[in-house]
């Protein structure tokens, strides 16, 4: 008789672990923030110290935003906080900023780490895609070092990658392209506490939740963790927008920066990297 009610008690507890697992749903809320790569030539032409000043302080505070991150075991949604939007440029500004693709409001990016796919709803200058490919694969190097993020031990991992960037200016209404290689060391901090394969954009890849990633010039930082909320979560997949694959968008994506460079040629226009234009006047 003993051994029937072990052998009965071993399966409600690996039923339980499994209808937990089933059920394990979580959010993450994530501040970013990233440098600005404006800069300025000397003598540029409409623009004085004072306006400097004021581009810097309006690009870095658009650089700093909040998304949030909701989870179940296998797949996840990476938004915008809508509430927490930048207001609109002041009426009367000589100052607009212009910028297009990436994430932002609106924006959705959708990942299945079981299917090793992604669903990323965006738009370039108003137009909605929806980018469907597999997921990246992060050649990870695991470390022992450790740190604490709020209540959370986190253990350091780094990704290195040879990129090529083609630095787009505009100078006295002429375009000037110039290609650099560089290498980038992306340092990602995941705790072991949230036991998943995830974390913030698309990152994933590593044996825990992923807390932080900086790259260099883009910190992603978790400020608040919630672990099956009382408000059941639900990820839905996205499913508006033209469907493309991600090299396509990104063929996209160059092709309408570079048309909207072509536009501000001889305008007076600046170009700050990152799909971020800036035109003084008017």
């Amino acid at each position: 008789m003993k051994t029937i009610i072990t052998i009965i008690t071993t399966v409600v507890f690996l039923f339980v672990s499994a209808v937990n697992a089933q059920e394990f749903t979580g959010k993450a809320i994530y501040k970013t923030s990233s440098k600005s790569t404006i800069k300025f030539g000397k003598d540029q032409k409409g623009i004085d110290d004072k306006m400097q000043e004021e581009l810097k302080k309006r690009l870095q505070k658009m650089n700093q935003k909040t998304f949030i991150l909701e989870f179940d075991k296998n797949s996840s949604t990476y938004k915008e906080d809508e509430q927490l939007q930048a207001p609109n440029p002041q009426a009367g500004s000589k100052i607009g900023v212009f910028s297009f693709g990436g994430s932002g409001s609106g924006s959705i990016y959708y990942k299945n780490i079981r299917e090793n796919r992604f669903s990323n709803q965006t738009e370039i200058q108003g137009k909605r895609f929806l980018v469907k490919d597999t997921l990246k694969d992060f050649e990870w190097e695991l470390s022992s070092e450790t740190k604490n993020i709020g209540n959370y031990t986190c253990y350091k991992a780094t990704f290195t990658k040879e990129v090529e960037n083609t630095n787009t200016t505009m100078k006295d209404g002429a375009l000037l392209k110039e290609i650099k290689k560089e290498t980038i060391v992306t340092t990602a901090w995941y705790t072991l506490q949230v036991a998943m394969n995830n974390g913030p954009a698309n990152y994933q890849g590593l044996p825990g939740l992923i807390l932080e990633i900086n790259d260099g010039k883009k910190l992603i930082v978790c400020t608040e963790i919630t672990l099956n909320p009382s408000v059941k979560i639900t990820i839905q997949e996205p499913k508006k927008g033209k469907v493309v694959s991600q090299k396509k968008y990104l063929k996209i994506q160059k092709e309408k920066s570079d048309e909207m460079m072509e536009k501000f040629k001889g305008r007076n226009g600046l170009d700050l990297g990152n799909g971020v234009n800036i035109k003084i006047g008017g």
